[in-house]
Parts: structure tokens; sequence; C-alpha cells
């Protein structure tokens, strides 16, 4: 039994898994200060929720970016799972080549996207994940990781426009009713959402154009399903995917 964590800049993503099923997870907000006692109160009272009892947690696998995390949630898993925690990166075997500039700026979730998708699609694949920033993991039909393109996410969008601009309110990301806003809401909603989708789009044609006709798309992250009515490319959603990729990393070298 597995306790995966995907720590993001905005959410830490939590998993249980037994073997290669996902029996349980959660989504909670990313924040830097909390102590590991906290964190591992917090992890026992979503086992409550679930029904689940900490004992049967035999490892802890952590795809983090965020550096300030590492150590509370390390101490997190010997304290409250008696678990040495493996954190995803470059020094452990991920199941394909990291074939760019520099290996150790790859991010976990990246790493871990690349792995999952890889494995479970094939390749050529790209991975879309629409998290803080909105990224396009890129591997080779051989199993190379070859980078990416990474572009600001719908949530910095959305906070610039409401901190840079007076008179702008601050909205939800959702799919706009129509395409021309009557109102200043609406117009928001609509600018974002298909701003987001052109970029997303144009992206993609041109990854297509260099990979090939064949290559796999698959969106995952908290805002991916919202985008598969309005994009031609995106049409298959993994929400699971990086927690799937911790899993399948965590299993390589669990030995």
């Amino acid at each position: 039994m597995l306790l995966a964590i995907d720590a993001g800049n905005t959410n830490v993503t939590v998993g249980v898994f037994d073997g290669p099923k996902l029996i349980a997870s959660w989504r909670l907000r990313t924040i830097r200060d909390q102590t590991a006692d906290e964190w591992g109160i917090s992890m026992r009272s979503l086992f409550r929720v679930g029904e689940l009892d900490a004992r049967i947690i035999t490892g802890v696998a952590i795809a983090s970016v965020v550096p300030p995390l590492d150590r509370q949630l390390a101490e997190m898993a010997q304290r409250y799972f008696r678990a040495e925690a493996m954190f995803v990166s470059v020094d452990v075997d991920l199941g394909l080549k990291v074939a760019i500039d520099n290996p150790r700026e790859a991010g976990a979730d990246r790493l871990a996207n690349a792995a999952a998708a890889f494995h479970k699609y094939g390749g050529p694949c790209v991975v879309v994940d629409l998290g803080t920033a909105i990224n396009f993991d890129v591997v080779s039909e051989g199993g190379d990781f070859l980078g990416g393109i990474i572009c600001p996410g719908i949530g910095i969008a959305i906070s610039g426009l409401f901190e840079k601009a007076a008179r702008l309110p601050l909205v939800d990301f959702r799919e706009p009713r129509q395409l021309i806003g009557t109102n200043t809401v609406d117009c928001i909603q609509s600018g974002l959402y298909y701003a987001t989708i052109s970029t997303i789009d144009g992206i993609l044609d041109r990854l297509l154009a260099e990979l090939g006709s064949e290559t796999k798309i698959v969106g995952t992250g908290g805002q991916a399903k919202l985008m598969v009515g309005g994009s031609k490319h995106l049409k298959v959603i993994d929400e699971d995917l990086t927690l799937e990729g911790v899993r399948m990393i965590w299993e390589r070298n669990a030995g």
C-alpha cells in the first residue's frame, strides 16, 4: 500500500494505492509553513474520512516542486507512517531517459507525468498539465523525455487581471455561455477560456507538426476537463496521471 503525494504550488494531491489501484485521493491547499505534525494530522484525518487505517501504508512517494515542503513531508512520512519517503527526481529510476540540457531542472511533477504517459499510452506523447503553469511535456517514441513548453496558468491570468486592472472583478474559470460576453464577468470568462484553448491548440499544432500526427495527447490537472469541449486536440483526460506516475516510479525503485 502506497501513499503518493503530488506537492504543487497551488495544491497538494494525495492518493492511496493498493497495488496499481487508486483507492482514495484528496486535494489540499499548499500551505508552505505547515509543520510535519500538521501535515501528519491532516493525513490521519483524511484516512479517517476515507475509513482507512494508516498502518496499511508500507511506502511513501512524493513528487514535489515546492522545496520548503520537502523536509516537513519527509518527517511526516517517518513520524506518522514509519516510512522513508522516496522523492521523484533524476536520481531514481524513472523508466525513461531525461534528455534535456540540465536534467536536474526538470520538475518532479513533469517527470512523473512523462513516465506515466509513456508507459500508459506509448510514445511519442505530449502531456498537457493545467496547474499553476500550463506544462507541455514531450516524450519520444523511444521513451526519452525531450523537454517541453511552460506557459502561465489560468489562475495566474485571473489574478493578474484582477490585480492590475482596477475595474475588473475576480471571476471563476468556467466554460462561457457564449463567445461574445454581454457583461464584464462574461467577457472575462470568455477571454480566459478561449485564450487558454487557443494557446493549448496552437502549441499542440506545432508539436504535432514536429513529432508526427500519431502523437498521443493526454491532459491532466484540475482544469483539464473544462478544455475538452472547446479544444480540437485535447480529448483524453487522465486526472490521476501524476499520482500514477509517482506510483510507477516508486514501484521501479521499491526493491
